[in-house]
């Protein structure tokens, strides 16, 4: 992409404003206390960032603000999609909310309005939770034949802004595995989005073994996203699950991939943390305290280490996304543990709608300039994504 081009882009694509959408208005019959006040809790935090974005934007900067590099050539690898027909299901179910977050509308028209207007060249879509889990069955397998054939659909008719992960019926892994391997060799999905949990199974549960495998075998890109914990298994507080609790069920799915030793097993399978790797970076040394203990010290130098003792080679080989976390605090902790080359770049559109930045810089996550330059910025937002998934490269050109 040309200088030319980009500040071309740049130019036409701020002519509008962004296209923000509305929660959906449905009958709330059914729905528990706890989801209707976690949606409402949500819309008014998403209120108040933006109310609070001019104030924020002006107080004094960690290690003094830089500048971000201009146009659209953002590679956003946290975006999700609502196909029409999985949205109606979702709402049929009493889905009105995803992680205490009103469930939103989505058209391509809609995502390449937003991404027009942050600079996004391109999104690698992927379905949130609850991914296609609350259908059972032949119900669950076609829906996720249906997102999938959908997302390969928008590579046709929008070669340049779409790419995507591919969402899979699980629990089921039989029906999971067919699925991913008709998604990746047949559709050339970009990869594979998976929950931190299904039915309170974490990955890294043995009987997620054959599913690793095959995704092992196609050197897969997988997305790990946080899914909500059932009412019943969490703290009755009234707090929408996307605030906190999402971040700990990434870190319970990626501390039970290292202890069990998922991400030993299978090196070719490259994991994306979302949001920052919730709590992993703050975690990292507690998580691998073992390796400091009388085991770790003695252990034999000629043998592989236990994935219980490598737990840092092992947070160092995620990779994490800004989504939600671009800030000094969120991005200074994951640079401690990881290499900035496993930093991608994240929005959550269209859960994150309320709570981007509408200041008029048009810049999605102007925290990230509190620790990256603009060079630095250009390899995570843009660089970093493409050299992770080369089908959605070689489209974008």
């Amino acid at each position: 992409m040309s200088d030319e081009t980009i500040s071309a882009d740049r130019d036409s694509n701020r002519k509008e404003g962004p296209l923000v959408t509305d929660a959906a208005s449905q009958s709330q019959t059914g729905v528990s206390r706890r989801r209707m006040l976690g949606g409402a809790i949500a819309g008014t935090l998403g209120v108040a960032a933006t109310a609070a974005a001019g104030p924020l934007a002006s107080a004094a900067p960690i290690r003094g603000r830089q500048s971000a590099p201009e146009g659209t050539y953002r590679i956003d690898l946290h975006a999700h999609f609502l196909p029409p027909d999985y949205r109606a299901a979702l709402l049929e179910h009493g889905h009105f909310t995803i992680g205490g977050y009103p469930t939103p509308d989505w058209s391509p028209e809609q995502a390449i309005a937003f991404m027009d207007y942050y600079g996004i060249a391109a999104q690698a879509l992927s379905v949130s939770d609850p991914g296609v889990s609350f259908l059972f069955g032949q119900e669950a397998n076609d829906m996720a034949r249906y997102c999938n054939t959908y997302a390969a659909g928008l590579f046709k008719s929008h070669p340049t802004r779409f790419g995507a992960f591919a969402v899979l019926p699980m629990p089921d892994i039989a029906a999971s595995i067919t699925e991913a391997i008709y998604a990746l060799d047949e559709l050339k999905l970009d990869g594979v989005i998976l929950l931190s949990a299904y039915d309170g199974v974490y990955l890294g549960d043995p009987r997620f073994e054959p599913l690793m495998i095959a995704l092992n075998q196609r050197n897969a890109y997988v997305f790990v996203h946080p899914a909500a914990i059932p009412d019943n298994a969490k703290p009755a507080l009234p707090l929408p699950d996307f605030l906190e609790e999402f971040t700990f069920d990434t870190t319970r799915a990626a501390t039970m991939m290292m202890l069990t030793g998922v991400t030993q097993r299978y090196p070719n399978i490259r994991f994306q943390l979302a949001h920052a790797g919730g709590t992993v970076p703050f975690l990292s040394h507690r998580i691998g305290i073992a390796s400091e203990t009388v085991i770790g010290k003695m252990w034999p130098q000629d043998l592989p280490k236990a994935s219980l003792l490598d737990t840092r080679q092992q947070i160092a080989n995620f990779y994490y996304d800004t989504a939600l976390s671009g800030s000094a605090a969120a991005m200074s902790s994951v640079l401690a543990v990881t290499a900035r080359e496993h930093i991608v770049f994240g929005s959550d559109w269209p859960f994150s709608a309320m709570t981007l930045p509408q200041t008029g810089s048009h810049d999605p996550a102007p925290g990230l300039s509190d620790v990256f330059n603009a060079d630095q910025r250009m390899e995570v937002e843009r660089l970093n994504p493409l050299r992770q998934l080369p089908r959605l490269a070689q489209a974008v050109g």
